[in-house]
């Protein structure tokens, strides 16, 4: 598929790393760079730049940038520890690190790094493909967060079988949950879909379950940011959810995610550590307080769903279908 970004999320520019800040969109584009280890991780922490595959892309840069400044002595603890849960974090540098120990030397991580990047693009194509293949015709899909160009290299895991979806003429309309509390939905995926003029409809998250039940929806499609052996999926927080309700109105479940999202050390989901953040982020909006003052908050960023709500996860390697696939062969599936 020929296929041209209107924005690049991350750029390699020689000086540092060129990030587009999605803290501001849609409002504004604004771009960074990053010319330190330490600030690629304060860009991942503070979110910056968010979504799995792009951030482990983001990491494969940051330890370039960390070899430029410290050489042999290069510490990756603190880069390693700035999001928790994406599984693609501690596979881009670990990754980098085994480079580093065999050749120690800027320009062959930087051809790694590169690397890590182009073929992230490359899956991410081969994944919407894939995906698309899955769709009958003419359905309706509703996605959740935003796992498209912003959280990847620049096509999407949902949003790219979206993408390729929309180009074989198979989907009539997108909708999208606005995904709160940072509003990734209505920010980041409506923004970057109506940039290649797919039409985008947004709701609450709470009103995902009677829009299925109105007959709406066709399939459920998200991304993932870790994937634990036996097929459960670590999400944004809400992806439970719209799987329970999936379940219980027989709607398709997608999952799409690059192999290096699977975690073969995690036997299953209970094992998937889940970060929380800070309750400021649903105690305000925008820095403006919007709840009762005196109330506190549980902020956990994502949720897991179990594979038996999973209809099919989708990697550059292949399509899992469930029941076809029992969860006892998945460990053969991931590594063929």
């Amino acid at each position: 598929m020929n296929y041209k970004p209107s924005f690049k999320t991350l750029e390699w520019v020689g000086s540092g790393l060129r990030l587009l800040d999605q803290r501001k969109l849609p409002h504004s584009e604004e771009y960074r760079l990053l010319r330190t280890m330490e600030e690629v991780e304060h860009a991942i922490r503070k979110m910056m730049v968010r979504g799995a595959p792009a951030i482990g892309v983001t990491a494969a840069y940051g330890v370039v940038l960390g070899f430029r400044t410290y050489g042999s002595k290069l510490n990756l603890d603190a880069l390693r520890k700035a999001r928790p849960t994406a599984i693609n974090l501690s596979w881009a540098i670990d990754r980098m690190a085994d480079v580093l120990e065999k050749y120690p030397d800027e320009d062959t991580l930087l051809k790694e790094a590169i690397r890590i990047h182009e073929e992230d693009l490359a899956s991410n194509l081969h994944m919407g493909e894939l995906g698309a293949g899955l769709l009958e015709e003419r359905v309706n899909v509703l996605t959740h967060c935003n796992a498209g160009a912003l959280a990847t290299s620049g096509y999407g895991t949902a949003l790219g079988v979206i993408r390729s979806g929309i180009a074989q003429g198979k989907i009539d309309r997108v909708y999208v949950n606005e995904t709160r509390p940072w509003l990734q939905g209505s920010r980041l995926t409506a923004w970057e879909l109506i940039r290649d003029d797919i039409p985008v409809t947004l709701l609450v998250e709470s009103a995902a379950a009677w829009l299925m039940k109105r007959g709406g929806v066709d399939w459920i499609i998200v991304g993932a940011d870790r994937i634990a052996a036996n097929g459960d999926v670590a999400n944004k927080i809400g992806t439970y959810s719209l799987a329970l309700a999936a379940k219980a109105h027989e709607i398709q479940f997608m999952v799409v995610a690059p192999s290096s999202t699977v975690d073969l050390d995690c036997s299953t989901g209970e094992q998937i550590e889940i970060e929380s953040r800070s309750e400021h982020e649903v105690l305000a909006f925008n820095e403006i307080p919007v709840a009762a003052e005196g109330a506190d908050a549980w902020n956990p960023v994502f949720d897991v769903t179990p594979a038996e709500l999973i209809t099919a996860i989708v990697t550059e390697k292949g399509v899992i279908q469930f029941p076809e696939t029992p969860v006892e062969k998945l460990g053969q599936k991931w590594t063929e």
